[in-house]
């Protein structure tokens, strides 16, 4: 078997794999290190907005946090640590870009090709590559020839000294309400170029006491039951953000008392109103965004980019904004899954062109028919509004570790195509209906198909991913496994 990608998804099915007793497992990773986006996004405050008692894998939960809402170099320290200790770092292969996977049907193996120019062969391929490991590069008139550093914020350059420069920031999303309060003290001025204003809630971040770490590690206990309450607490914001569910009248009420206490420039204050509905684009939560935007080196600008030229940012208005450096808060490529990976499946089916042509789709966001033996990890249609993703990653490790089971009983595994059409209709007719589509933002496609997010709780999907149905798939060789009944033959 292998996966490809050593973050939080890759990981945790190699571990689940490995568990179950499956030892060939090999995890491919393109960078040198362990950690996926906690290790390649470094920037200033860079941390986690969901509560961190729910942030660990169930395998190696973790009661020491150090703060509610955890930081990066923290999760990192975790994931490595984690990693080392459980016996997945020997599993993993770092510097192995994979270009392209190719089933071989006469072999009915996978072929995946690295960019070295090796090809590595596995009877089952686990992509893991997650929805936010590409940042996305605005297509900007200009934009290469700006004269001065250029960077994205997943990519951030520490060698560049932003004190005392004239700093641009385009984009005012995730990672931006992050980084910008932290940089707004060394740069000279700040401008910061804004699309859409966000919906910004107070974030209940606070450090946790020694006695708190004692206990929690102590009385491990404990510390379960306080991630329980909270998994239940981010079971009613993933309910709020899919189809305005009992507390979006409520995050309302808090953002906008959070943004009259903050902000008291009623002009600043009139360029931070979203013009769309609340949850339609990622709710956002931080302490420090807004003060950060009313400090007097600050602007936030809200005309149209028309070109970057080589000394700063021009918008519609017709004005330039001189700038020293310019930095991209533009987020990730979240709907190009798999990008730019080619992958062929049987008789010559091309993942992208073919199966995904108008947008990303698969069976419980895991399977796609065409491709045997193929099982993608935080796939389409698995992001969530809120609470954790490690709860969908990990229902998806076990419903892997039942399909390479039926593999080895019963050959190759292939999503039936009715299955996969009724359950594709079933979400987007679930997605049509929810706050999502009532806006453009990363979770969608240009067409305006949303392909990235789960339209339900987190429960709901782990009871529908407990058990792989066999009636849901062919397989290219008559078999049976005795654990989940026959298969039946293509």
């Amino acid at each position: 078997m292998i996966v490809i990608g050593a973050g939080f998804g890759g990981l945790g099915v190699a571990h689940r794999l490995l568990r179950d007793g499956y030892g060939d497992v090999t995890v491919l990773e393109r960078a040198a290190d362990v950690g996926g986006v906690w290790r390649d996004n470094t920037y200033p405050n860079a941390a986690c907005d969901v509560p961190s008692s729910l942030y660990s894998w169930s395998f190696a939960k973790k009661h020491d946090w150090t703060h509610r809402y955890a930081r990066q170099p923290e999760i990192l320290d975790y994931i490595r640590a984690t990693a080392a200790e459980s016996g997945l770092r020997d599993r993993v292969r770092t510097g192995a870009q994979v270009t392209a996977a190719d089933w071989d049907q006469a072999a009915q193996r996978w072929r995946v090709h690295l960019a070295t120019g090796e090809t590595l062969e596995s009877d089952v391929l686990v992509p893991a590559v997650g929805q936010l490991s590409r940042p996305a590069v605005p297509r900007i008139p200009g934009l290469q020839t700006f004269a001065g550093p250029q960077f994205h914020s997943a990519t951030w350059d520490h060698d560049v000294d932003l004190r005392g420069r004239r700093v641009g920031v385009i984009g005012t999303g995730a990672s931006a309400i992050q980084f910008v309060p932290g940089i707004v003290d060394e740069a000279g001025s700040l401008t910061v170029f804004q699309r859409s204003a966000p919906y910004v809630v107070p974030k209940t971040d606070r450090t946790y006491a020694e006695w708190e770490k004692r206990l929690f590690v102590r009385f491990p206990r404990i510390h379960d039951v306080a991630r329980a309450g909270v998994f239940h607490l981010s079971e009613q914001l993933n309910k709020t953000l899919d189809a305005d569910g009992r507390l979006a009248a409520a995050l309302k009420r808090i953002w906008r008392l959070h943004l009259s206490h903050q902000v008291r420039d009623p002009q600043l204050r009139a360029k931070l109103v979203p013009d769309y509905p609340l949850g339609c684009k990622r709710l956002l939560f931080s302490n420090d965004w807004y003060p950060a935007l009313t400090r007097d080196h600050v602007d936030v600008v809200t005309d149209r980019i028309a070109a970057v030229e080589p000394a700063g940012v021009r918008t519609a208005d017709g004005i330039l904004h001189e700038l020293d450096v310019l930095i991209l808060g533009t987020g990730f490529a979240a709907t190009e899954f798999l990008g730019p990976i080619r992958v062929t499946g049987r008789d010559g089916l091309d993942l992208h062109e073919d199966s995904w042509d108008d947008g990303a789709r698969a069976h419980l966001g895991i399977t796609v028919p065409g491709f045997p033996n193929l099982f993608l990890v935080y796939g389409p249609n698995t992001n969530l509004g809120g609470s954790s993703i490690i709860g969908m990653l990990e229902a998806q490790a076990g419903y892997i570790a039942q399909a390479v089971r039926a593999v080895a009983g019963g050959g190759p595994l292939e999503v039936r195509q009715d299955v996969a059409d009724a359950y594709d209709d079933e979400m987007q007719e679930r997605l049509a209906n929810s706050v999502w589509s009532g806006c453009a933002s990363w979770y969608r496609e240009p067409g305006g198909r949303v392909t990235t997010n789960w339209p339900g709780p987190v429960a709901e999907y782990q009871r529908r991913t407990a058990r792989l149905e066999p009636a849901d798939f062919a397989v290219t060789t008559v078999g049976a496994d005795l654990s989940l009944g026959t298969l039946r033959p293509r």
